[in-house]
């Protein structure tokens, strides 16, 4: 960062912040490259388990600058890579401790936590990835792809703060990172992170929020941050030259798909999070996102809200449609949703040139342009974005309401 930042240094609980100045700069920045940073979203989140080291080694081939992970304190004392609360969403925990799936995932201990498979959820390659240590993202990092570290849930790992700035400060491979200006430390809780700065004043900081706030509350968050992170699809220009009306740059989550990226790089935002950083990087390199991807994509996704223009009769699908000169046999293929959610296409089905495939999630008869999967609703629409991989699991395409 260029701008020089003012840092908390006092503990929040005294009541009176005693303030100094330091001016860390990145030479990867978005001002210099003419590219927004990039940072991969629980790794690579989108082309493997999230927080685990396969992730990792996903965000760090991509060629982004950082790789983003979330860090949460075991039962005993142990920093843990993972994101949710509980152990249900991505692991086997309801198989390995029956009954315990619902239970916070910060009661487990750092022995329990290894028992777990962190992999399969996402795919039968990754089966026996385990939840990595707070180290193993240091490992994997190099000083060409650094680390974002958010502190989770802070409220579930009392003293969180200070286990993390230890790592920072005394273990080797952190240091390595520091020193070379590729380790930033972010977070949604600001008592949290007052807290942080107060013990690590040199490590860059980003404060998290859903949407972008007042001026006033921007401008009180500068005393001790240098960056504010937020969701993309809240974000609009009034907000973004709010953050840098107060001196700092801005950062979104989570930019799954090219048209995204190309409308917060508009804006004028420095830094992108997203789940599928090895299809950005290839954009903002000229590339083809998707090589050999035979022109099939997702042209539309509907959650179809009650009352809504575009409600369907059969509920919630999305459309496939050939942009290709050939034919394409869509069997097998299947979107997966941010939160792991799947949607198939069942055997049969060949796209022809310019034709499209309706999927839904719900029951009905299959016709020649529609199939479905039987199901209650089960796409996250709401959400991030949706990926449609082949039947060999080869990525194709992202799309993004």
């Amino acid at each position: 960062m260029k701008h020089t930042r003012v840092r908390v240094l006092a503990a929040l609980a005294a009541g009176t912040f005693a303030l100094t100045c330091a001016a860390p700069a990145h030479a990867d920045t978005a001002a210099e490259t003419g590219q927004p940073v990039m940072i991969g979203h629980r790794g690579a989140a989108g082309t493997a388990p999230e927080n685990t080291v396969a992730a990792f080694k996903d965000g760090r081939a991509s060629g982004a600058d950082f790789f983003e992970i979330d860090v949460q304190l075991s039962a005993d004392g142990v920093p843990f890579l993972f994101h949710d609360n509980t152990p249900k969403r991505t692991t086997d925990a309801a198989e390995v401790f029956p009954g315990r799936e619902d239970d916070p995932i910060t009661s487990f201990t750092w022995d329990e936590l290894q028992q777990l498979d962190a992999g399969s959820y996402f795919g039968r390659k990754f089966a026996g990835e385990k939840i990595p240590h707070l180290r193993d993202a240091a490992r994997i990092a190099t000083a060409n792809t650094g680390v974002y570290v958010e502190i989770k849930s802070p409220v579930n790992s009392p003293g969180i703060e200070a286990v993390v700035a230890d790592a920072l400060h005394s273990e080797p491979a952190w240091h390595e990172l520091v020193a070379a200006e590729k380790v930033e430390v972010i977070g949604f809780d600001a008592v949290s992170n007052i807290r942080f700065a107060a013990l690590a004043p040199e490590i860059p900081l980003q404060q998290l929020a859903g949407t972008i706030p007042s001026a006033a509350e921007i401008e009180a968050m500068s005393a001790y941050v240098d960056s504010f992170g937020t969701n993309c699809r809240a974000l609009d220009q009034a907000g973004v030259d709010r953050v840098h009306d107060a001196g700092l740059e801005i950062g979104v989550y989570t930019v799954n798909a090219v048209s995204a990226l190309e409308h917060v790089m508009d804006l004028g935002v420095e830094r992108v999070t997203g789940d599928f950083p090895i299809q950005l990087e290839r954009h903002l390199d000229g590339l083809d996102p998707f090589p050999g991807g035979r022109g099939v994509r997702i042209l539309e996704s509907n959650n179809d809200v009650p009352g809504s223009d575009t409600q369907d009769e059969h509920g919630e699908h999305l459309v496939l449609v050939n942009d290709g000169p050939a034919a394409v046999d869509v069997s097998g293929y299947y979107v997966r949703d941010a939160a792991n959610n799947i949607l198939n296409v069942g055997d049969g089905y060949v796209l022809q040139p310019g034709a499209t495939l309706r999927v839904y999630s719900a029951s009905g008869t299959n016709s020649e342009d529609a199939y479905y999967n039987g199901g209650g609703a089960v796409l996250n629409n709401g959400g991030d974005s949706l990926g449609l991989w082949s039947a060999q699991g080869k990525l194709l395409d992202t799309f993004a309401n």
